[in-house]
Parts: structure tokens; sequence; C-alpha cells
């Protein structure tokens, strides 16, 4: 832990009034998932791009039961916050344990469902892949500032990052992947990786 917080402090010397706001502001899109709860919903609404608002769906659904069902009470791993008490937190110290970010992973899972769903193999490009072609990469970049804004505010380790980034990706495929065999089994359509 002593290297991780020593990077956490270098993070702080990176600190700038008009930086404090802009990483409160991101990591706020994060809690509790509320931008990925929207843009489900979003996409949920419009019939064509309903497929791929159910991967995204499957996928968060995934991350939350692996990372906070699972993952954090098992690892119970203390935030940084609570090990260093000098820091002087920009947000109100988050509930529950550092392993993984659910930030972080939530985010991930978010833009790696938008991409496999983007880039399954399949004989025809539907509108729901051209919308998750669209949205990938500006949801990626999203998911780097969150998880950047993790360790900026001092609530997680670089590592409780890096883990958030590895099970979201990995609930990503999933969901996509549950998503197809679904597909398959209650419309009789092919909806490959």
């Amino acid at each position: 832990m002593g290297l991780e917080l020593r990077i956490l402090d270098l993070i702080q010397k990176l600190h700038t009034p008009v930086g404090d706001q802009v990483m409160c502001a991101i990591t706020k899109l994060g809690n509790v998932g509320v931008i990925w709860i929207t843009l489900v919903l979003g996409l949920l609404l419009i019939p064509k791009t309903r497929r791929c608002g159910a991967v995204l769906a499957a996928a968060l659904l995934i991350n939350t039961v692996l990372c906070n069902g699972i993952i954090k009470p098992c690892v119970a791993r203390p935030r940084p916050c609570d090990v260093n008490t000098a820091i002087q937190l920009l947000v109100p110290r988050p509930s529950g344990w550092s392993f993984p970010s659910g930030h972080t992973s939530a985010s991930f899972a978010s833009a790696s469902a938008l991409f496999f769903h983007a880039h399954r193999r399949n004989t025809a490009i539907s509108e729901s892949q051209t919308a998750a072609k669209k949205l990938w990469k500006p949801v990626l970049v999203l998911a780097f500032l969150i998880a950047f804004s993790r360790l900026y505010l001092y609530v997680h380790y670089p590592t409780d990052v890096l883990g958030g980034m590895l099970l979201g990706c990995l609930s990503g495929y999933a969901g996509c992947r549950i998503m197809a065999l679904w597909m398959r089994r209650t419309q009789h359509q092919r909806y490959d990786l």
C-alpha cells in the first residue's frame, strides 16, 4: 500500500480549484451509476436501439453483482482516505469498501458492452450496432475520466481502479454474450459475437 499511497500523494499535487470542480463533477456522474442507468433507459426506450440497451443493462447487472455483492465484501479493503486521514476530501466519504472501484467497473462495463455489441460478428449491421459504434468511444473517454477522478479525489487506490477496469471489461463481455444467447433462444435470430 505504501507505493500506492505515494502515487496518490503525487496526484494530489495536480490539484487546482478548477480541476477540483471538474473532478467532483465527473465523479458525480458515476454516483450510483446514474449516467449509465440513464443511458440504458434512453436506449431501451428507442425500439431501434433496444438490443443495445439490453446488452448494456445485462453488463451493468452482472457488474453490480460481482463488484458490490461479491468482491468488495470478500476483499474488504479500507479506502486510502481511511488510511491517510490527513487528506481533506472534496467529496463525502464513500461508504463501502475500496476494491474494486465501483465507479470504474460500471464505467468500463458500459464502454466494453457497447464495444462488444458494436463489433459482434453478424451478416448485417443493425441500427442497434450502429448506435453502439457511435457511443462506445465517448463512453470510453468518460470511463477513463471517472476512473482518474477516483484517484484524484483520494477515494481509491490505483489497484482498485485497475481491478475495476478489468472487472468492467469482463462484465461487458459477459453481458454481450448472455444477451446473444438469450436472443438466439427466444427469437431464433443470429446474434453472434
